[in-house]
């Protein structure tokens, strides 16, 4: 194998790789410039939510855990359920670009990130042209095009991104690639896969199968417990990075509709290759996503059956490509409806939903057996006819998504003007249909004091201070009365009236929030507390970053001490 190279962006080795990802993730988004924003299936989600966290923190909110403007102003739970990353970064954005650049230099910045996170994989198994071909087109593979013109799901994309960097860590753990210490291929793996689950869910429970096939398989192949002990040593290393948002996710998925995640349309069963249901637009775009998924797989096929010729000695000679062989046989099985009873039967694989979504995989290992046959005489023309091969796909693509010159613009109208925005099935609080939620509700309104009274009772109410996690009212009301809040209740509440903690009531047809209160004088108090669930995720990430830190300074320090 090649010698590993320097970890340092400033070396001359990364200057070439650098501007040839820069450059491809450019000309991606050339469109986006005459025709105005991809609009795709998600962009309504990660928009809004880019635009709420960074309105909470001019709050002084610096990790939001409620929305502000979700359900026209209700909120939602959603920071604590969808990983960070990719809202951080957008949120920042939005505050250093103007709305019509935030998707465009998003993209950018994480195909760049793509293209280097290659790089850094495949050099260290091919030469530096081969790996320069193979990490270019992993920045333009039809998995990153369907993701920037179609679907928008900006946090799969970043993920994607980070995903070459989590299979070179798998491969060291696993004695495949040459690793200076046990303990730094530890660290790294724990490092690169914490950062996928704080990317993206589906994208984390795909590379959490991933990396224990190719575990299994490695400690199959070389009859080695040892790596099976190191192996679940970094996965739970990972996991605890990850222990802040996995943690509070996973239990307080019982105070939210969670299931609505698998409604219809959205099961796996649905969304198999070439699957057709009664929604023709559901239809088409699975269509769309699964030519994709095919052009990789007969990509896939046919640089995995040259590179058994035009691949190197060292690559051919290697338990690499039957690894990654392995992984991509097992990827593209599931994306198929032979697969059904493994959907029905591994935990948490149903919540990916759509099979597809395992292109993600097929592209890395496109792209690793697409350097492999670059490798030999006049091995670029392989890079070359991948390249004619994505031009029509790509043109197929921006055909058919919804382009909008003015989509960042009109979010941001949304929160100016506080109609807020639509919420999320499955992260709406269980027993609350956020379809019912009226659009243009006041931040506070007195109701009758009992269900028999159909007289709102005369009450004064100051709003003295209301953010996205803390509300408090002022009212002064001649007879009892019920103050409704524009809040949806959620156990993370925590409701006082006049320093006395009270249970808040709800509307009786939607699940917001009302505070009854006495005649006179009353201060209403409500504030989003840190549960317990929460606080012990944040002590096992905590703890989790001090083992990391500890073990990436010994294997410095070994390193240095030339052991």
């Amino acid at each position: 194998m090649n010698k590993p190279i320097s970890s340092s962006v400033f070396t001359r080795e990364w200057f070439l790789p650098l501007g040839v990802s820069l450059v491809l993730s450019i000309l991606v988004i050339l469109p986006f410039f005459w025709l105005g924003t991809a609009s795709g299936h998600d962009f309504e989600f990660h928009a809004p939510s880019w635009l709420d966290v960074a309105y909470q923190w001019k709050q002084g909110i610096f990790f939001p855990r409620w929305t502000a403007w979700t359900n026209h102003g209700f909120g939602e739970p959603r920071f604590i359920f969808y990983p960070p990353l990719s809202w951080i970064l957008g949120a920042a954005l939005t505050l250093m670009f103007p709305d019509a650049a935030v998707p465009i230099v998003f993209i950018v910045l994480i195909q760049t990130l793509a293209g280097l996170a290659a790089y850094l994989l495949l050099r260290h198994t091919v030469p530096r042209r081969s790996a320069i071909l193979g990490s270019a087109f992993y920045v333009v593979n039809p998995n990153a095009l369907l993701l920037t013109y179609v679907r928008s799901d900006f946090a799969e994309q970043f993920a994607s991104a980070i995903l070459p960097l989590l299979l070179l860590a798998t491969l060291r753990l696993c004695d495949l690639l040459d690793s200076s210490t046990r303990r730094s291929s530890v660290a790294l793996f724990a490092l690169s896969f914490a950062g996928v689950w704080l990317c993206n869910a589906p994208a984390a429970v795909i590379a959490s199968y991933s990396v224990c096939l190719i575990i299994a398989w490695s400690a199959l192949i070389q009859a080695s417990f040892r790596i099976v002990f190191r192996a679940a040593a970094a996965l739970l290393l990972g996991f605890g990075l990850a222990a802040f948002y996995i943690i509070p996710a996973s239990y307080e998925q019982r105070w939210v509709n969670i299931a609505q995640a698998l409604s219809s349309g959205l099961f796996p069963s649905q969304n198999f290759l070439f699957t057709a249901i009664d929604d023709v637009e559901h239809t088409w775009f699975n269509w769309i996503a699964s030519i994709c998924v095919l052009s990789l797989v007969l990509l896939l096929a046919c640089t995995a059956l040259a590179s058994r010729r035009f691949s190197s000695a060292l690559i051919r000679n290697s338990r690499i490509p039957a690894t990654l062989l392995l992984l991509a046989g097992a990827a593209t099985f599931l994306t198929t409806r032979w697969s059904i009873s493994l959907w029905d039967l591994l935990p948490k694989l149903r919540f990916v939903q759509f099979p597809w979504r395992w292109i993600s995989v097929l592209a890395l290992l496109a792209a690793c057996f697409l350097a492999y046959v670059t490798d030999a005489r006049r091995g670029w023309l392989w890079f070359a006819a991948a390249l004619l091969l994505l031009l029509p796909l790509a043109n197929f693509l921006i055909a058919n998504t919804w382009w909008d010159p003015d989509e960042m613009p009109i979010q941001r109208e949304a929160i100016a003007s506080g109609r807020g925005f639509d919420g999320t099935d499955e992260y709406d609080p269980i027993g609350d249909d956020h379809l019912d939620l009226p659009l243009d509700a006041p931040l506070a309104r007195a109701l009758p004091a009992g269900s028999a009274d159909n007289t709102t009772p005369p009450a004064k109410i100051t709003i003295d201070h209301w953010t996205t996690m803390e509300k408090r009212i002022h009212v002064d009301a001649q007879s009892g009365a019920r103050i409704a809040l524009r809040v949806l209740n959620y156990p993370a509440w925590r409701v006082g009236v006049n320093g006395h903690p009270l249970q808040p009531e709800r509307m009786d047809d939607f699940n917001q929030m009302v505070v009854p209160v006495d005649p006179g004088v009353s201060e209403i108090h409500v504030w989003f507390t840190r549960t317990l669930d929460r606080k012990i995720g944040d002590v096992i990430s905590a703890f989790s970053v001090c083992v990391f830190l500890f073990l990436f300074w010994r294997s410095r320090k070994l390193v240095s001490a030339g052991q």
